[in-house]
């Protein structure tokens, strides 16, 4: 009997520890973020259109962005990116963005290009908040012409801010319904997604947004599976539009969808906040 008593012990030390571990790495498990100099293209001043800007999150972090100002447009996409990338990657895809007629402000989460800190779930929605404050308050956009895109991880955060914010539409690319199913889908081990703290439950939130909605995701997708996307696009209230981008995969979305899906982008944007 004490054997069995000391070998319960045991093992309830060892998955205790084990949670302990989990919740003491997971950022680093969830986040990969390229820091600048050595993680960041672009260098030297930003590139002619371009605006640098700093924004002060509630926390007391500074964060950087990216503000790419269109004056005969009243519209303005806030675009968050993906994990492993950070705006100075992204400069291309934000100038392609800026096709759809409407002003750009991209923003580095926390820890990620030049912006300081270390990102966490609570901290990269703080991000997002400062982002949008900085939209309405600073630049005089209205809630109903800030349209919130984002891309992968991105996507996460944008249903968060969207369900909590208002805003002209929603945009989420390549994006996944839950931490949880992300964990699941990556280890295969039972149960593990329910050790780290990090829910990103965007299948549950994306519910809670009253605007247009639209979900782009490629039909060979290796990270986030195809199927993801068509869930976000089921639990998302109307009105709503799914775009399949046949034969992409995560990251090359953009490039297979060619015109058609900057044009899918332009007809989205012009339709929403009214």
């Amino acid at each position: 009997m004490r054997t069995l008593t000391i070998a319960a012990l045991a093992i309830g030390l060892a998955l205790l520890l084990v949670v302990v571990l989990v919740r003491l790495l997971e950022n680093r498990l969830i986040y990969f973020p390229p820091r600048y100099p050595a993680g960041f293209l672009l260098h030297g001043d930003p590139p002619f259109g371009v605006e640098e800007v700093w924004l002060n999150t509630a926390d007391h972090v500074r964060i950087n962005a990216f503000y790419l100002a269109n004056p005969s447009s009243r519209k303005v996409l806030l675009w968050f990116h993906g994990n492993a990338e950070n705006i100075g990657y992204g400069l291309p895809h934000l100038r392609l963005l800026s096709q759809a007629g409407v002003s750009v402000l991209a923003v580095d989460y926390r820890g990620y290009g030049k912006s300081e800190g270390t990102p966490d779930e609570a901290g990269v929605y703080r991000d997002a908040d400062s982002a949008y404050a900085y939209l309405v308050n600073d630049r005089q956009f209205h809630p109903e012409d800030v349209i919130i895109y984002g891309r992968s991880l991105g996507g996460a955060v944008a249903i968060d801010l969207a369900s909590r914010r208002p805003c002209g539409g929603l945009i989420v690319q390549s994006s996944f319904t839950s931490a949880r199913a992300m964990a699941r889908r990556m280890f295969g081990i039972p149960w593990f997604e329910y050790l780290p703290k990090t829910r990103f439950d965007s299948l549950r939130k994306i519910a809670d947004v009253k605007a247009p909605v639209l979900v782009v995701h490629g039909t060979r997708d290796e990270v986030v599976p195809f199927a993801m996307g068509e869930m976000l696009f089921r639990a998302a209230l109307e009105p709503k539009r799914f775009y399949p981008i046949e034969g992409a995969g995560h990251n090359d979305v953009a490039e297979v969808g060619g015109v058609n899906y900057l044009a899918a982008l332009t007809a989205f944007v012009s339709s929403s906040g009214k």
